[in-house]
């Protein structure tokens, strides 16, 4: 008992260091904020250094709360599920009597869900952080019973990056020559280094902070977590996976490529690097359900700045680079994969990379090209929104550019060609 009290003072003694740093303030920090008054559990997920911890203490900040890191190497060996009272104990020992509890990286209580459950219960104002995606699944649903409010905090988008940066930019107006240069000097450098805030905000080697943070993350919360027996086969696809970013796969070819015995492996080895928020799989869209499912998948990584630092090839791909980049920051928007987001292929084989969907409505087709100056690219990729809007019943057709504008007619509907930087800053 003396040791987990010993563990939560010498956190309490870290956590002013934390409190005081500077913060770039998230976007979604205003409605949070709100919820803080709320009975329901909060609970704020996302993937390891993408800010949910530093987000979490600024909402709690200026209230009396109790604080305790289940990630961190000075706790010892965790009670039971049914003797967490210990872990109360210790907090209120170290914090006082209060209402306010906030567990950081809650995943690695075995039954959490329950403990908190109860302390919801008995009257406590619960916060939560963790770095599994199962945390925001149908299942956390069920065993929370509609008692929680997800937030979803990623690493920074392109507003935040710039914020972080001191750089302002105003899109109402026309900025100049130099102003503008320096805009597209910054997106470039989050293109291929990423939004993680510790990365934007200190002076470390994106290459190698971002390697290891990956090889972390895989060994620590893919390896050890579930245990898996073939950790060089775990490594060897999400290096490939890392390298292939927006490309279609399926599971019987990855099984072929990367040799593992077995189909059921591979599907098995994706589902765990999707809970631990390094890849995302995006279903190509079908009326019939059933049918998307059989269809071929594509892969998206949950930041840029891993293309980077794992990538095979020196030179960087920007097609590549601009796509996942696109796909990030429908998520940050609150786009949710194979729920109203999803790519798609024409009766002609033609590829539409983003098919936005509100219910049973096609609501935007995007197309994401680095350069159109050759008008070959630029007929094709019209061709491909044209042909996709009207199997889908859409008009809302784009095109991402890395800095070309232009509002486009044809054929009695309208294409609209959007620079990067515009789209990110909308």
């Amino acid at each position: 008992m003396e040791s987990i009290n010993n563990a939560v003072l010498r956190q309490k003694e870290n956590l002013q260091d934390s409190l005081n740093k500077l913060y770039v303030k998230r976007e979604k920090f205003d409605v949070a904020k709100k919820w803080m008054e709320n009975d329901m559990i909060k609970i704020v997920i996302g993937p390891r250094r993408s800010g949910k911890s530093v987000f979490s203490l600024m909402l709690a900040k200026d209230k009396n709360f109790a604080y305790l890191n289940l990630d961190a190497d000075n706790l010892p060996v965790l009670p039971e599920h049914d003797n967490y009272d210990q872990l109360l104990q210790a907090m209120f020992a170290v914090y006082g009597q209060t209402k306010l509890l906030l567990f950081d990286e809650i995943q690695n209580l075995p039954n959490w869900e329950l403990f908190v459950n109860r302390l919801q219960r008995e009257g406590f104002n619960v916060l939560v952080t963790g770095s599994n995606a199962k945390l925001l699944s149908k299942e956390l649903a069920t065993h929370l019973t509609g008692r929680h409010l997800p937030i979803e905090i990623l690493p920074f988008n392109f507003k935040e990056f710039l914020s972080a940066k001191q750089f302002i930019f105003d899109t109402s107006v026309c900025s100049s020559t130099e102003s503008k240069g320096a805009l597209l000097k910054h997106l470039r450098a989050y293109m291929e280094n990423g939004g993680y805030p510790e990365l934007v905000m200190k002076d470390f080697t994106p290459v190698e902070y971002l390697a290891t943070l990956f090889d972390s993350v895989l060994f620590k919360d893919v390896v050890n977590r579930f245990k898996v027996r073939f950790a060089q086969k775990m490594n060897d696809l999400g290096s490939y996976l890392l390298n292939n970013a927006g490309a279609e796969f399926s599971s019987r070819r990855l099984a072929a490529i990367l040799q593992f015995k077995s189909v059921s492996t591979v599907e098995k080895y994706l589902s765990h690097l999707e809970e631990s928020y390094l890849i995302f799989i995006l279903n190509r869209f079908s009326f019939k359900t059933g049918e998307r499912l059989g269809l071929p998948k594509k892969v998206y990584v949950v930041d840029n700045g891993y293309l980077a630092a794992k990538a095979v090839q020196s030179s960087p791909d920007n097609g590549r680079l601009m796509e996942n980049l696109v796909f990030d920051e429908l998520l940050k928007k609150g786009q949710r994969p194979n729920f109203d987001l999803f790519y798609y292929k024409t009766r002609n084989n033609k590829e539409v990379d983003f098919v936005s969907r509100n219910g049973i409505k096609t609501t935007e087709l995007l197309q994401v090209a680095y350069d159109v100056s050759d008008p070959a690219v630029k007929n094709r990729e019209v061709r491909a929104l044209l042909e996709a809007g009207t199997e889908l019943d859409c008009g809302n057709l784009t095109v991402i550019t890395w800095d070309h504008e232009e509002s486009l007619a044809v054929e009695k509907q309208k294409v609209e060609f959007v620079p990067l930087w515009k789209w990110l800053l909308k």
